[in-house]
């Protein structure tokens, strides 16, 4: 994995096929997508936000390890089931939008 660009590049491990595919990933566009529609609810899961936004999940997901890894997005404790039926976590912004306004 490249831990120099990570999470403000998307990661990849040592292989030439990962890193050429890590390197077309608009990752910082979707990560922005991501947390936008994380700060406009109380908690959702990779699954639910990439329905809403209507992305594929393999996209979604490694978004939500980087806003984390940032800072950006906390671990609520709750679960829910996603599209496999697997708990999944619920995902909350560290600092909502709505608390950012004046």
């Amino acid at each position: 994995m490249d831990l120099f660009g990570y999470p403000q590049q998307a990661g990849f491990k040592a292989r030439e096929t990962a890193a050429a595919a890590a390197a077309t990933i608009p990752a910082a566009d979707l990560r922005a997508r991501v947390l936008a529609m994380v700060e406009r609810t109380n908690g959702v899961t990779a699954d639910e936000c990439a329905g809403r936004l209507g992305l594929s999940i393999l996209s979604v997901r490694p978004r939500f390890s980087e806003l984390a890894r940032l800072g950006k997005v906390r671990d609520t404790g709750e679960r829910r089931r996603n599209a496999s039926q697997r708990k999944a976590i619920v995902w909350a912004a560290v600092q909502p939008a709505r608390l950012n306004r004046p």
